[in-house]
């Protein structure tokens, strides 16, 4: 990265998803560093989105300038959340949902086009999701090695039925912009959802073959889409 890219936008901070933690991020994190960006990983808690939205705006408050925030899947309703943030340039979403106003992820899943997969997501236990084991690799990280799939699916953080019906107050895209990766052979948010949200986001879009786990599959689709984000967002499109 150029010392004038390195000068306007340094700061990335990576926002994960449902089921999974931060350390996900590890490979895009290295590949970031590499190119000279500081790198910071909130820890979601996943226990509802104000709380989630309240976490990574203590993430952010730690930055020392302007900040790309990029989110992967349920991480998507979150940046568009605390993307309002005024030291928040550009937020990018990884195969991420993209809430409007008055939406939550419940809403935007409920009512699948025929013939879309159906996420294995097993009934709430206490107020919590967890994805049927045996066929979270084939749904979340078909892509990804064997054994580090099935890591991910024993190591599943509990999501809160909470974070997935937390509605969205002022979407963060519609005053800032945006990037989207799609992920054309996601079995979680089907690719066309995937491209209606970035459609009506007016995103910069790219598209990649992989699964939901793109951001584990193929860092640096990833790295690449961030850092032309930070080449490309005006900093002064902050409100």
């Amino acid at each position: 990265m150029s010392a004038a890219i390195a000068d306007r936008i340094k700061n990335v901070v990576l926002v994960h998803g449902g089921f999974v933690d931060g350390s996900g991020w590890l490979d895009v994190y290295r590949g970031l560093k590499q190119q000279g960006f500081t790198v910071s990983v909130v820890q979601n808690p996943t226990t509802s989105l104000p709380d989630d939205v309240r976490v990574t705006r203590i993430t952010l408050a730690q930055q020392d300038g302007p900040v790309i925030l990029v989110g992967h899947s349920y991480g998507g309703a979150v940046i568009t959340e605390a993307g309002n943030d005024p030291s928040v340039m550009a937020l990018v979403y990884i195969a991420a949902f993209a809430p409007d106003a008055g939406e939550s992820v419940a809403t935007l899943i409920a009512d699948p086009a025929p013939g879309a997969p159906v996420p294995p997501i097993l009934p709430p236990q206490d107020g919590f999701l967890f994805l049927e084991n045996s066929k979270f690799a084939a749904s979340f990280a078909a892509d990804v090695d064997p054994e580090l799939a099935g890591f991910m699916a024993d190591s599943q953080v509990p999501w809160s039925v909470e974070a997935l019906q937390g509605r969205i107050t002022r979407p963060a895209w519609k005053s800032k912009p945006s990037w989207y990766l799609i992920a054309t052979d996601d079995r979680m948010i089907p690719p066309p959802a995937q491209r209606a949200m970035s459609g009506r986001a007016g995103s910069t879009v790219r598209e990649v073959r992989a699964s939901h786990s793109v951001y584990v599959s193929q860092p640096d689709s990833v790295v690449n889409l961030i850092a032309e984000a930070a080449k490309s967002a005006p900093v002064g499109s902050a409100v």
